[in-house]
């Protein structure tokens, strides 16, 4: 027979009664956010996901503001991530040979695209404009340091930088 510790049965009480008085307030206040029901239901279930994975949620005193704070993080992620998800398919409609891709070999680009571009929050304005302009455009260090109005050394340190950041995500 299994033991149910009084602190677990404690937090599980505590975060199905969270669950019940404010999954419909926080989907109705993301949904305001998106403008889909859907989305607002995958955002808000997502932060009482996270709120449940903390290991003590007894010291949180406002949960509402927590999952708040949550949810808007998820929002924002969200709609980055289906920015993202446009500009590339837009490129890839560019493309002098239209590739058509699946659905899944496009969820796995934009998944892709997301982990660079967080490695790449990391480091300077420049730093980042370096690694498009080399990757994406394909200017040489010369033509990057022109238009960033650096020196070709400074291109070279930020590219480091910046696949140094990319090499560790991978």
């Amino acid at each position: 027979m299994r033991t149910v510790s009084f602190a677990t049965s404690a937090r599980d009480q505590l975060l199905g009664s969270e669950f019940r008085r404010s999954y419909g307030w926080l989907t109705t206040s993301v949904h305001r956010l998106v403008g889909s029901r859907c989305d607002a239901e995958d955002l808000a279930a997502s932060a009482f996901t996270e709120l449940a994975g903390m290991e003590d949620v007894s010291h949180v005193r406002q949960p509402r503001a927590l999952l708040t704070t949550i949810a808007r993080r998820l929002t924002y992620e969200f709609w980055r991530r289906r920015d993202l998800e446009r500009a590339y398919l837009e490129q890839l409609a560019l493309a002098p040979e239209f590739y058509d891709a699946s659905a899944e070999e496009i969820c796995v680009a934009v998944d892709e695209l997301m982990r660079i571009d967080a490695a790449l929050q990391g480091l300077s304005a420049k730093a980042r404009e370096a690694f498009i302009l080399s990757q994406f455009e394909e200017l040489t260090y010369a033509e990057i340091a022109q238009r960033l109005g650096v020196s070709v050394s400074m291109v070279r340190k930020y590219l480091t930088q910046a696949l140094t950041a990319c090499y560790a995500i991978a």
